[in-house]
Formats: structure tokens, C-alpha cells, sequence
């Protein structure tokens, strides 16, 4: 019986900056002191939280980590949790990074991406033969050039892998990275077909659906999500539908049972950093299914492990353990 979750695609460098505000086009901001590295991207940070939700449970990455100081400080980040197996990583080309500028006002953050050796990762990347998993969860398209490229047969690079990676008997996971611009139909839909779990926010669903879930004054459509939820299953995805966003977390399961969670009510002055919270709620999500909790429940443990990582300026640092993140709830729950 397969045990365990791959987490595939990107391994990046986040270098986060915190500026006095956003500055316009033209004028300038000052960086203050804080200026801190940590690993980000799909692989390290949601692979890093399930490390840290369960230490017993099974891990593998797979990824790029480049023949530089980055690339060291990658694996050696990744080598503190001794349930990931770190032996399908390739080292190759330049570590991917992320220049974060992290609003000191707002805590609001934008991202400069490079990147780097992650470009070119593809499906010939991964031993399959080797990969012996339940689930495998990769992210984030939109930001995987090489898998985002065309495919003759199924649109996509990352449409085929997916559909690999279910041919060898794993339920697979798909993130999506926030983006303007029009590929997102382009792009994400023929993933979908061949998705068990898609786990994305408001906007992502937004652009990929067409259905309204957040207006240009920043109203939240509550009352569209199940709609939105019902399109990504007519995409394709198999299991679960999720989304989450500031407010809350929703989805639907494969028998069109819809659930909704709301966010935890942080007091003032808890959130010290956003840079993982997405992360956080998909790794939540991702070990529900894994132990095969229901979906409710899936929501609840996305919802406390996004609120324990906004505890922290890095991504995973205050994240702990599935017990002590649901601790959380009792104290800033509904």
C-alpha cells in the first residue's frame, strides 16, 4: 500500500526585504533592517509544513537545487526534518530565488521570481520507478516554464506528468501561483483533468473558472464559490476542490458536497508575515487527505496551519504539529 506524499516542482530562495511602504512608479522606499533567507516555493514550503504537522509521516522531494550557496542552504533547511527524502533532488544550474518585498505597513508582499534550474524541470526529472507514494502534489504551474510548455496529446507538459504520475496509482495535487495576465485557462485547464486535489485561492479560481469570487473593490462573492467549486469539477478534478482566501476556505467533494470554513479571527499584532500562508493551507489540506479525514475537517486543519505560519516571517517557522496548530482554533476560532 502506497504511503506518503511527494512534493514536486519548485525549490526556491526566498530573500525577504521589509520596505517603510510601496513606493510609485518613479520614487523610492526605504528597506529597513529584518532583512532575512529562507527556502520558499511549492516544494520546500509545503513539504517543510507537513514535515512539521507529522514527523512520522512519509516525504519526498523532488525538484532543482543549483551548484551555488543557495542550492546548499536549500538542502540543508530540508535536511532538518528526517522524514523527507531529499535523494530525488537534482542539483543543477542556478538555485531559483524570490526577492520579497514585504510591506512593514500592510504586511502585504510582491514577489520578483528568477527561475533559474526550476525552468527546466520536467518529467524526465522524476524516478518513477523509485516514487512510491499516495499522493504527489506538485506546484506551482504557471511558474514551471518547461512543464508549462504545449503538448500535442494533452495540452500541457504538466497535464501529461499528471496523468503519469495517476497511471502509476497516485492521486495527484496541483497549486497554481497568483499571476496577471490570461494564461490561466490556458494553462491550468488541461491540468485539471487529470487532478485529484486542486487546491487554489480566490483569484486563481477566478482567473481559471471565469466565475466572479472577488470584485475590483475587493468584495468577497461568498455566494459564487459552490459555482465556482461545481466548475472545477466539470474541469476535471476528481476529489476534492478547494479554495482558500483571507475570509475562509471552501470546497466541494466528488459527490458535490459542499463545506465552507471560516478564517481563524487573529488579534492585532499576531500576523508577522504572509509570505506561507497559502503554503501552510494546502499542506493542511494535503495531510487530511493523506489520513483520510473528511473534508470539513480538511478545511479546519488548512485554516489553522495558514494562521500558525502567519505567526512567523518565514513560511513554515510557526508551524507545528497537527495537535498543537488545531489548538489554534480553540483559541481564535468562530
Amino acid at each position: 500500500m502506497k504511503k506518503g506524499i511527494c512534493c514536486a516542482g519548485n525549490m526556491i530562495v526566498d530573500i525577504t526585504y521589509p520596505i517603510e511602504t510601496w513606493p510609485k512608479q518613479n520614487e523610492l522606499t526605504h528597506i529597513t533592517e529584518g532583512i532575512t533567507r529562507s527556502t520558499g516555493g511549492s516544494v520546500c514550503n509545503t513539504i517543510s509544513d507537513l514535515a512539521r504537522l507529522d514527523p512520522a509521516l512519509p516525504l519526498v522531494a523532488s525538484g532543482f537545487a543549483g551548484h551555488d550557496a543557495e542550492g546548499d542552504f536549500v538542502l540543508q533547511e530540508m535536511g532538518k526534518y528526517k522524514n523527507i527524502d531529499l535523494s530525488m533532488v537534482k542539483r543543477s544550474g542556478d538555485t531559483s530565488f524570490t526577492a520579497v518585498m514585504s510591506n512593514n505597513q500592510t504586511k502585504e508582499r510582491t514577489f520578483f521570481q528568477y527561475a533559474g534550474g526550476s525552468a527546466y524541470y520536467g518529467e524526465d526529472d522524476i524516478d518513477w520507478d523509485r516514487l512510491n507514494v499516495d499522493i504527489f502534489h506538485i506546484g506551482y504551474i504557471l511558474l514551471l516554464p518547461h512543464l508549462d510548455e504545449p503538448d500535442a496529446e494533452y495540452g500541457t507538459k504538466m497535464a501529461r506528468l499528471l496523468h503519469r504520475a495517476q497511471q502509476a496509482g497516485m492521486k495527484t495535487s496541483i497549486d497554481v501561483v497568483s499571476e496577471a495576465g490570461e494564461r490561466f485557462k490556458r494553462l491550468v485547464t488541461p491540468a485539471l483533468k487529470y487532478t485529484d486535489y486542486c487546491i487554489i485561492n480566490e483569484l486563481e479560481t477566478q482567473q481559471t473558472t471565469g466565475v466572479l469570487l472577488r470584485g475590483e473593490d475587493g468584495t468577497l462573492h461568498v455566494e459564487n464559490m459552490k459555482a465556482a467549486l461545481q466548475k472545477l469539477h466539470e474541469l476535471g478534478v476528481a476529489k476534492w476542490a478547494v479554495i482558500h482566501c483571507p475570509e475562509l476556505g471552501c470546497g466541494m467533494d466528488e459527490a458535490g458536497n459542499y463545506c465552507e470554513f471560516e478564517s481563524l479571527k487573529l488579534p492585532k499584532g499576531y500576523i508577522k508575515g504572509t509570505v506561507g500562508a497559502g503554503d501552510a493551507f494546502c499542506a493542511g489540506v494535503l495531510y487530511a487527505a493523506e489520513t483520510d479525514m473528511p473534508l470539513r475537517e480538511a478545511l479546519k486543519l488548512g485554516a489553522c496551519s495558514a494562521a500558525a505560519s502567519l505567526s512567523e516571517v518565514s513560511a513554515s517557522d510557526g508551524v507545528k504539529t497537527k495537535d498543537e496548530v488545531l489548538k489554534l482554533y480553540e483559541l481564535y476560532g468562530k
